[in-house]
């Protein structure tokens, strides 16, 4: 289980699981400290992780959903050029209700490749066939995919005009934009709910951004904290463990992002977590 100082028991998730959820910024919406990404749950092409794998079948799924419930962990990361993530989680998915998801709009992928679409119809068309494919009523947030030109997006662009309009209509409780840039993710914290930086001992462009974040409550997922991979040590990195360390030093972090499909590795995971949150306390 995730722990850390002041834990509590939290509705809906397993037997026993006991966490200290963390404010996605001024949202209402708590979540833990760690989420599951599920990129390879529904995706295998154009991916950059060191090493291949097979999308698990539908049995390992349910098993690793099941299991991130009883470690602790109440938020999902998916999109929909995931390939088939959100579908699955709506079919795999117990208690979906009890769930925080993140999901994106913007990016397609088809035939191997990506696309992007940032007008206001297609922002609202994958709204809506993102709660149809979760069956649930709305999405808990939404953000941008970005495909790089953050700014173009921001100023030319209808699909953070139209995020907010869905939010107002009730179809998602928060939206913001998964970022590549510095300026993108500041604008992004002063103008919007949420959004998802980089943070990793490589690549610091966002540590602006964070710390923009936490001067302004707004709430912060962290992508890219284990290098999509490259962290572990086996790979050329520094090691996972220290990869997390960077990562929650920073105050402004709401919840990292971890793609795992690997039962030992999300509970090992998980146990470095506790281990590093508790020794910030």
């Amino acid at each position: 289980m995730l722990f850390c100082p002041g834990r509590k028991r939290v509705d809906g998730l397993g037997d026993g699981a006991y966490v200290e959820l963390r404010a996605l910024g001024a949202t209402g919406i708590q979540v833990s400290p760690l989420g599951l990404g599920t990129v390879k749950i529904g995706r295998d092409q154009q991916v950059k992780y060191p090493t291949g794998f097979t999308i698990p079948d539908d049995v390992a799924v349910r098993e690793l959903l099941a299991l991130s419930r009883d470690l602790g962990i109440n938020l999902i990361d998916t999109a929909p050029a995931y390939g088939n993530s959100e579908a699955r989680l709506g079919q795999l998915l117990s208690n979906k209700n009890d769930w925080v998801i993140v999901t994106k709009v913007g990016e397609i992928f088809e035939h191997g490749e990506s696309r992007f679409d940032f007008t206001a119809k297609h922002t609202r068309m994958s709204v809506e066939r993102t709660i149809k494919r979760l069956g649930r009523d709305y999405v808990d947030v939404v953000l941008v995919h970005s495909d790089g030109q953050d700014m173009q997006i921001i100023h030319h662009q209808a699909v953070l005009e139209t995020l907010d309009r869905l939010k107002e209509q009730g179809l998602l409780r928060a939206y913001g934009m998964s970022t590549k840039t510095t300026d993108g993710g500041l604008w992004v914290v002063e103008n919007t709910d949420v959004v998802m930086a980089t943070c990793n001992p490589v690549d610091v462009h966002d540590e602006p951004v964070i710390a923009r974040a936490h001067e302004l409550n707004k709430g912060v997922l962290v992508k890219k904290g284990l290098q999509s991979g490259h962290a572990d040590k086996s790979a050329g990195g520094g090691g996972i463990e220290a990869a997390f360390e960077y990562v929650f030093k920073h105050a402004g972090v709401s919840s990292m992002i971890t793609g795992t499909i690997n039962p030992q590795h999300l509970r090992d995971n998980v146990m470095m977590v506790e281990n590093v949150l508790a020794s910030l306390v």
